[in-house]
């Protein structure tokens, strides 16, 4: 594989814009748990250590209590091996079912005192959907407005797709909500927390699509895009580079699974597995392993070619696999994507074309901050019909409108977890 001629000749722009936009963010106190930095063994993290549980009720801490100090003790032996973990992350069953007669607004009370009790111990909750049927919910965008504005470290999701088709009166819906969410929050960072959700699988590490069914149990969540790009560092081609990732991630994730099977064994839960999404982070760039893969810049043709094989490795690891386990493409997490983003290398079109090929769907896309209920729910319904004619493939969409910005603006966020970037047309 040769490198692009015009991926040379346009390095020193690219390098600047990447150098901005990964340094221009501020790192600041936010509303949510805060990675924990350890020294460094590996060259990849554990980003996560989720729980799963069940509550009977809005009031039932006690689950809560032992999620936490079970997920300490995990994460204890973790970092005794050298590995840092970022974060500890609780999901329940969807809200609905443990709402029993109260209403959305009489449970806000009770889900600040479960966000109390996690932000104590540096946890992040996740509710799961609060909406799981197929419906017009004119309360919904005001009631979730109250919720991100009122809690910190609470996630949560609706139902666009399932086993009966699209959801195309929730994703009308959860458009609202995330025009109330932007217009309420921020620079629209409230959007951080919620997510609409296509046949997304139970026991999914990753928030905000994450929820729990069946008996509590442990999954773990890894932040490995380094591990891809030493895997493509030096392959001769695409079949030499899929081997070399498969053999890569099998002996790191070798020692993650036994060290979870042994917890959730010790702690009598049920051990989910690993999501074997490549979650990136501001020094572990997705794109610039993709990049790396494909000698083009990300957006560029060959890009879909190198998304492809990426996930063909991933769903055939001999790992237990949970989750999303594809790749995750988030433009707002990640410095590279943000600076394709910036060059106009690809639109949200290409995003929904990758994800065909990839994990999550639309994550963490920034949008102009005059969009319309209308066309963010024309993106996620389009997002439900992907997920639906592929059988199933589990996709969300968390979109962001940025408040005040219009397409090629640059927006800025004090979250340590989003990197500046141009907002997107939507067109």
């Amino acid at each position: 594989m040769k490198t692009h001629l015009r991926y040379k000749t346009s390095g020193i722009i690219s390098t600047i814009l990447l150098l901005a936009i990964a340094t221009a963010s501020v790192f600041a106190q936010v509303n949510l748990a805060s990675p924990t930095l350890v020294p460094q063994k590996f060259s990849f993290r554990v980003r996560t250590i989720t729980a799963g549980i069940n509550l009977k009720n809005t009031k039932d801490t006690a689950p809560l209590q032992s999620a936490i100090d079970l997920l300490l003790r995990a994460k204890q032996k973790f970092e005794s091996a050298g590995y840092e973990v970022q974060t500890i992350r609780i999901e329940t069953q969807p809200l609905p079912e443990y709402l029993g007669s109260k209403s959305r607004e009489a449970a806000l009370a009770d889900l600040k005192i479960l966000d109390d009790l996690v932000i104590a111990k540096g946890a992040l909750l996740n509710i799961g959907p609060v909406i799981t049927d197929d419906r017009t919910d004119s309360d919904f965008p005001a009631w979730a407005t109250r919720l991100v504005k009122e809690t910190k470290n609470i996630n949560f999701s609706v139902t666009v797709a399932s086993e009966k088709g699209i959801h195309a009166k929730t994703a009308m819906t959860a458009a609202e909500a995330i025009v109330a969410l932007s217009k309420s929050t921020e620079g629209g960072e409230g959007n951080f927390r919620f997510t609409t959700s296509a046949n997304c699988l139970p026991n999914t590490p990753f928030f905000p699509a994450g929820f729990h069914q069946g008996p509590p149990s442990l999954g773990i969540g890894l932040e490995t895009p380094n591990l891809l790009k030493e895997a493509f560092t030096g392959a001769h081609s695409i079949d030499e580079a899929k081997a070399n990732l498969k053999k890569t991630l099998e002996a790191a994730f070798a020692p993650i699974e036994r060290m979870g099977t042994e917890i959730a064994r010790t702690e009598k839960l049920d051990y989910s597995g690993i999501d074997v999404s490549p979650a990136p982070g501001k020094d572990a760039s997705i794109g610039a392993a993709i990049e790396t893969l494909s000698h083009v810049p990300f957006g560029n043709p060959s890009t879909l070619m190198a998304c492809a094989a990426i996930t063909d490795v991933l769903k055939n690891l001999n790992i237990k696999r949970c989750g999303y386990s594809g790749l995750m493409l988030p433009v707002l997490e990640d410095p590279v994507l943000a600076t394709r983003a910036a060059e106009k290398r690809f639109t949200v079109r290409e995003l929904l074309l990758y994800s065909t090929v990839c994990g999550t769907g639309l994550d963490a896309v920034p949008l102009p901050g005059d969009s319309s209920p209308e066309s963010l729910a024309a993106l996620i319904t389009d997002v439900a019909a992907l997920s639906t004619k592929l059988n199933r493939k589990p996709l969300s969409a968390r979109l962001f409108p940025i408040p005040g910005k219009k397409a090629g603006d640059i927006a800025k966020f004090a979250n340590p977890f989003l990197t500046d970037s141009i907002v997107m047309g939507i067109d």
